[in-house]
C-alpha cells in the first residue's frame, strides 16, 4: 500500500483555491521545463475562465516526499454547493482557505459545516496576507469561533494554521516570516491529515463523480471504501432503490498529476475511475457480486428556485441554433441531471415546456449559458422561489445576505434591502468599509445585485447563502417601470429611436432586427407602452439646412444573461440563442396580451 493522503480544498468564492492548487501542481514538477500551463490550470472550460470562478470540482494528484496527495478543488459559490457536497465523501481532510482581510464568509460556513459533519480533519490556510489592511490573527480567531459554533470535535478544533500568499507562491507558519515556496502546506498535510484507513472485506465504493470520454463513454469516479477492485472482474451496481445489476470493470485508472494512469487493482482509500460500468448515476454503490452491501447515498440539499424552460417559438427561431425542438431540449435536460445533483426537472402540461429546479439564478444561468454555447435555442421564464407548506403554513426560503461597502453609501444599501423585506442583524466596521448582515427572503435577492451595484457605484461586495424556510414575508415590490414593446417586425432606425428617447431607455441599437412583441426598452413610467421604432424619415422637397437635425442617441443597455433573468416580469420570457439574448412578451400580439389580462 502506497503512502496516501486525500484532501479537499474548500473556501468562499475568490479566496484563492484554484490559485493555491496551481502552485501545488507547479511545485510537484508535473510539467516539463518547456511547458507553460498558464494560470488557473484546473479551470479548464471557457465559462470558468471567463467568469473567474470554479463551477465543477476537479481531481488532481501530486507526489511529495514519497507520499501521493489526491487534491479535490471545489467551487466556492453557494449555487454550486451540490458539487462540494458530493466530493467531500472522497476526502479524509480539508484545507480551509480564508482571506486574510475578509475573514470567514457565508460560503466558508456552509462548506465547513458539511466537512465537520463528515468528521474530516481541517487545516486552516490564511491566504492573501500580502494585502494591505490584512488581519491574519483576527481571522484565525474568527475561524476558531466558527468551528466552535458548528460543534466541531476537540480533535477538529486543534487545527494547525498556515499563513501565506498563494499568488506570490509562499506559505509559512508565521505570516511575518515569508518563505520562498509552499512546502509548509504540504508538510502540514502529511503531518496532520490522517492516511485513509485500509478496510478489508468485500468491495464497497460510492460513485461520487463522473467523467466522459468519447472513446469509452461514461466513467464512474469514487473512492474505494472497503476491500479492493480489480480490472476485468465482475461487480454489482446497487441503486439507491435496492435494485442490483451485474457489471464488469473493463479498465481501472487512478489519478496521476493532471491525467490518469491505468492500474491492475485499487485497494481501499484510493480514488479511482472505472471504465465499463453502464447505467450508473452519482450516489450508486459498486459492491461485490457474492455479498452486495451498498453505502448510504449522498445527501444533497433541496433546490430553492425554479424556472420554466421552453422551446424557442419567436419569429426568429432557428436562425442561429442547431437544436431547436422539444426533443432536443428534453434530452439535454435529462443528460444534465446525470451529473448535476442539485438540479431537478419536471414535466408540465405542455410537451414543449419543462420546469427546472436549482439552487439559485447563477446555478440555472450557467446551465443556460452552457446550452447556448452548444447550439441550443431556448426561452426561459422568470425565476420563481419554491414555496412549501410546513405545518399548514405557507413558507418560503430565507437567506443570509452579507454586504461589504464604503460608509457613505451604506444608508442607501440598507434602505434597498429593507424594502425587499430584509432584516438587519449586524453592522460593523472592517478597516475603511462597513460590513452588513441581513436575513432576506430568496425572492428579495432576485435582481438585488444590479440595484445595489448601481446605488453604490459598483463598490458593494455581495454574497449570500441559504438559511432555512420561514413563514411567508408578504409582498415584495418588483420592478415599477413598465416595458417598451415593439409594434412591428423590421429594422430599428436611428430617426425613430431619436424621436422616442424621452419615453425611456432602450435595449437595442439602430439597424438591429426586431420583431413584434419584443421588449426593446424600459418605460419611464409604470405600465407597458407599444412603440414603433421601425419608422423611417419621409422624403420631402425641403432642402434648407434647418430641416435636418442631428441624431444624438444614448448607448443602449445590453443585459448579460443573469441580468436579463432578474430583469424580466412574470409575463415575459428571455429568448436565448447562440448569438443573442432578447427579452420578449409571452404573448407577442397586443390583442392577445389584452385578452389574457382580462
Amino acid at each position: 500500500m502506497r503512502k496516501l493522503r486525500n484532501i479537499a480544498i474548500i473556501a468562499h468564492v475568490d479566496h484563492g483555491k484554484t490559485t493555491l492548487v496551481d502552485k501545488m501542481i507547479m511545485h510537484s514538477n508535473i510539467f516539463r521545463k518547456n511547458e507553460n500551463p498558464g494560470d488557473l490550470i484546473l479551470d479548464n472550460n471557457d465559462l470558468e475562465r471567463e467568469r473567474g470562478i470554479t463551477i465543477l470540482s476537479k481531481n488532481v494528484s501530486l507526489e511529495y516526499n514519497g507520499v501521493k496527495i489526491n487534491i479535490i478543488d471545489t467551487p466556492g459559490h453557494s449555487d454550486f454547493g451540490g458539487e462540494v457536497e458530493r466530493v467531500l465523501n472522497m476526502a479524509d481532510g480539508v484545507l480551509l482557505l480564508v482571506d486574510a482581510f475578509e475573514g470567514t464568509m457565508p460560503q466558508t460556513r456552509f462548506v465547513l459545516q458539511k466537512a465537520l459533519a463528515l468528521g474530516l480533519k481541517p487545516i486552516v490556510v490564511v491566504n492573501k496576507v500580502d494585502k494591505p489592511n490584512c488581519r491574519p490573527e483576527e481571522v484565525q480567531e474568527q475561524v476558531f469561533e466558527l468551528m466552535f459554533n458548528l460543534d466541531a470535535t476537540e480533535d477538529q478544533l486543534d487545527f494547525p494554521t498556515i499563513y501565506g500568499s498563494a499568488k506570490q507562491g509562499w506559505m509559512s507558519k508565521d505570516w511575518l516570516k515569508p518563505t520562498t515556496d509552499i512546502t509548509a502546506i504540504l508538510d502540514a498535510v502529511i503531518e496532520h491529515i490522517p492516511a485513509p484507513k485500509i478496510i478489508d472485506g468485500t468491495t464497497q465504493m460510492l460513485i461520487t463523480s463522473l467523467d466522459f470520454s468519447s472513446y469509452v463513454g461514461r466513467i464512474a469516479i469514487g473512492r474505494v471504501h472497503r476491500g479492493e477492485i480489480r480490472e476485468g472482474t465482475d461487480v454489482s451496481l446497487v441503486k439507491p432503490d435496492g435494485s442490483i445489476k451485474k457489471q464488469r470493470v473493463k479498465e481501472l485508472h487512478i489519478f496521476t498529476g493532471l491525467g490518469k494512469e491505468r492500474v491492475k487493482s485499487v485497494s481501499s482509500g484510493e480514488i479511482c475511475a472505472l471504465v465499463g460500468i453502464e447505467g450508473f448515476d452519482i450516489g450508486d454503490s459498486i459492491c461485490s457480486v457474492e455479498d452486495p452491501e451498498p453505502l448510504a447515498p449522498i445527501a444533497i440539499d433541496e433546490p430553492t428556485m425554479s424556472m420554466l424552460f421552453t422551446i424557442n417559438n419567436s419569429p426568429f427561431y432557428g436562425k442561429d441554433g442547431k437544436f431547436v425542438t422539444s426533443r432536443h431540449l428534453m434530452d439535454r435536460l435529462y443528460k444534465e441531471l446525470e451529473k448535476n445533483l442539485a438540479l431537478r426537472v419536471e414535466k408540465t402540461d405542455s410537451a414543449d415546456s419543462y420546469i427546472v429546479y436549482g439552487r439559485g439564478v447563477l446555478h440555472l444561468s450557467v446551465l443556460i449559458e452552457t446550452m447556448r454555447r452548444e447550439g441550443y435555442e431556448i426561452q426561459v421564464g422568470q425565476p420563481q422561489v419554491i414555496i412549501k407548506q410546513i405545518g399548514g403554513e405557507k413558507c418560503e426560503p430565507v437567506e443570509f445576505l452579507f454586504i461589504d461597502l464604503p460608509e457613505d453609501v451604506s444608508g442607501r444599501a440598507i434602505e434597498i434591502v429593507t424594502q425587499r423585506k430584509g432584516e438587519m442583524l449586524t453592522m460593523e466596521r472592517k478597516a475603511d468599509r462597513i460590513h452588513l448582515e441581513f436575513h432576506i427572503p430568496s425572492r428579495g435577492i432576485i435582481g438585488l445585485r444590479n440595484q445595489l451595484l448601481t446605488a453604490t457605484a459598483g463598490e458593494a461586495v455581495i454574497s449570500h447563502r441559504f438559511l432555512e424556510y420561514q413563514p411567508h414575508k408578504g409582498n415584495i415590490p418588483g420592478r415599477i417601470n413598465g416595458s417598451l414593446i415593439a409594434m412591428e417586425t423590421g429594422l430599428t432606425f436611428a430617426y425613430a429611436l431619436n424621436k422616442l428617447q424621452d419615453r425611456g431607455t432602450f435595449f437595442v441599437a439602430p439597424t438591429v432586427e426586431i420583431y413584434e412583441g419584443q421588449v426593446i426598452g424600459e418605460n419611464n413610467r409604470a405600465g407597458d407602452l407599444v412603440i414603433n421604432v421601425t419608422k423611417t424619415k419621409k422624403l420631402t422637397n425641403m432642402r434648407t439646412s434647418g430641416t435636418d437635425e442631428k441624431v444624438r442617441l444614448s448607448p443602449p443597455i445590453l443585459h448579460s444573461l443573469e441580468e436579463a433573468l432578474e430583469y424580466i416580469q412574470g409575463d415575459e420570457y428571455v429568448e436565448v440563442t447562440p448569438n443573442s439574448i432578447r427579452l420578449r412578451k409571452i404573448f407577442l400580439k397586443e390583442t392577445d396580451r389584452k385578452r389574457s389580462g382580462k
